[in-house]
């Protein structure tokens, strides 16, 4: 994949999947800058990768806005959006309380449209850009415990869909990734977990977790040329799992 030349803006890009999507798109050439809310994470995470920090809470309208001016004074230009920055917990309907259940579409719903809104207004100008979304296996797969988390993932299809059919006409393709298992600081407790790894692991066809580098050579093919036909598409990324 071919990114030389471009600039993407990748969200939640300090660690897991984010860091794994930025490594991919600088592999490929592209000028990455990531956003976070942990402020020390984020600035490793940029010196590790030779990215450039933005401490921010894509669920935050103002903190959205300024990320968009950051980035296009530092770059010039933006070509690439990667809508990654998302919280995803444990927690059972009866347990449920409201305040974790907004938080938690702030950020993964809300923070993914702002972000989606701000970086159009630039690409609409240029009649050119690319967003790509992430999305989760649970979209489609059920796991117990996430009744606020795959609703919130579900709807990241749909704004995917949605936002494709109305950004196509001003040359904006809008593509998502559902990735599966992957191996991240947030499914660690898992993997540690013999048990419920092996029952996890038995169900995937590829008979192994997903490495974050598995999703970011993905979005890297849906942010290059090579997919320039390819548009308002959710693809699983899950070694087979959602087939069993």
């Amino acid at each position: 994949m071919n990114l030389k030349n471009s600039v993407a803006l990748v969200t939640g890009g300090s660690s897991g999947i984010g860091r794994g999507i930025a490594a991919a798109l600088i592999q490929g050439g592209a000028k990455v800058a990531i956003t976070g809310r942990n402020k020390t994470r984020l600035e490793e995470a940029a010196k590790a990768l030779g990215a450039h920090p933005i401490h921010a809470d894509v669920s935050k309208e103002a903190d959205v806005q300024r990320t968009m001016s950051e980035v296009l004074a530092k770059f010039g230009d933006l070509d690439i959006l990667v809508n990654n920055a998302g919280l995803g917990t444990f927690k059972p309907l009866l347990e449920m309380d409201l305040a974790g259940f907004e938080r938690t579409f702030a950020t993964n719903v809300t923070g993914a449209m702002l972000m989606a809104r701000e970086a159009a207004k630039h690409f609409a100008q240029r009649s050119n850009g690319n967003i790509v979304n992430i999305g989760s296996i649970q979209s489609a797969k059920i796991l117990p415990g996430r009744t606020h988390y795959a609703p919130s993932k579900l709807a990241i299809e749909a704004l995917t869909r949605n936002t494709s059919t109305e950004m196509m006409p001003f040359g904006i393709r809008v593509n998502c990734v559902h990735p599966g298992f992957i191996a991240t600081h947030m499914t660690e407790w898992i993997l540690k977990d013999s048990n419920i790894l092996s029952s996890i692991v038995a169900q995937i066809s590829a008979g192994r977790p997903g490495e974050p580098r598995d999703i970011g050579n993905v979005v890297a093919s849906f942010a290059s040329d090579q997919s320039s036909y390819v548009a308002g598409q959710s693809i699983h990324v899950d070694g087979g799992w959602i087939m069993k």
